[in-house]
């Protein structure tokens, strides 16, 4: 039960995320002319009254100690003001970020559930953090706010099972790739495959485009069928394009390097063609490095 509501988070944690950041920026602005406690407890009085269920409401100051009473219907999560929540990683998050943010679920230390805290960070008008606020909420009821409609369960299911048919067929293709290239070499024999570099060559690039393809199916699979995202929240850079790439460049490099030997031994005339794709693996790797430096600036 407990994988299965993670499973359910991780599909609906951006729609939450939207949902809070909303309920936080349409009842307090990101900016205040010197913000205060007593306004923002009002803003949060208002919060209140658009969710049924929710743990606590409260305020941390920019040291990340509680400044307000637990805001709550329930009467065993009152108090707690002047507790340090600087550790926690709402807080810092929201702090290193300056944004809204949406925590993991962890265990709650008031009644031991899983819980999901949205931290807000409030400025002044000098752009100086003031103010956190904070809603502490469970895991189940989170999960029944942004339970997906049955269009998105359906469009979710169509999109995993076409992920699915399309990893399987690729997955045939670098299973046939692999294969013809140990036919090649098996057929017409591991030693005359050792004089022979044009066929130790060929059967090189099949079996590199061979790897491409299949990292590529892995990579497919786990983040889009299996939901094993690593990626953090628009930041990181996108492996899946870094590695397909990366592969084909190397494969690309080999044709190339076989046909400088081809054409040097053979027809020396055409040894420029071998040049001109020398220089396309070229851009096409400073292209690469470019891309991956920008996200890297950007992360």
């Amino acid at each position: 039960m407990i994988i299965k509501e993670f499973q359910e988070f991780d599909e609906s944690r951006a729609r939450a995320r939207a949902y809070f950041c909303y309920l936080f920026s349409r009842n307090i602005p990101e900016r205040l002319p010197n913000p205060d406690v007593n306004q923002l407890e009002k803003a949060l009085n208002k919060i209140v009254n658009e969710i049924d269920d929710f743990e606590a409401l409260y305020i941390l100051d920019q040291n990340g100690v509680q400044v307000s009473q637990n805001i709550t219907n329930k009467h065993e999560f009152e108090g707690y003001k002047g507790e340090n929540r600087s550790t926690r990683a709402y807080f810092y998050r929201a702090v290193q970020e300056k944004r809204c943010v949406l925590t993991d679920p962890y265990p709650s230390s008031l009644t031991n559930k899983l819980t999901v805290t949205a931290a807000y960070p409030v400025y002044d008008e000098n752009d100086e953090l003031k103010f956190v606020a904070c809603l502490d909420i469970y895991l189940g009821d989170l999960l029944k706010i942004s339970q997906p409609t049955s269009m998105q369960s359906f469009f979710g299911s169509f999109i995993k099972t076409a992920y699915t048919m399309f990893s399987i067929a690729l997955l045939s293709v670098a299973f046939l790739l692999f294969y013809n290239s140990v036919e090649n070499l098996l057929k017409n024999g591991v030693l005359q495959a050792l004089h022979n570099i044009d066929m130790m060559f060929k059967s090189t690039i099949l079996l590199t485009l061979s790897l491409a393809i299949f990292d590529l199916v892995k990579t497919i699979f786990e983040e889009e069928v299996l939901g094993r995202n690593e990626s953090n929240e628009a930041h990181d850079i996108h492996k899946t394009m870094v590695r397909f790439l990366g592969s084909i460049v190397i494969a690309l490099a080999i044709e190339a390097l076989m046909l400088v030997f081809k054409f040097a031994i053979t027809d020396p005339a055409n040894i420029i063609s071998a040049i001109y794709l020398i220089g396309g693996v070229s851009i096409l790797l400073i292209s690469l490095a470019f891309y991956v430096k920008m996200v890297s600036i950007k992360k």
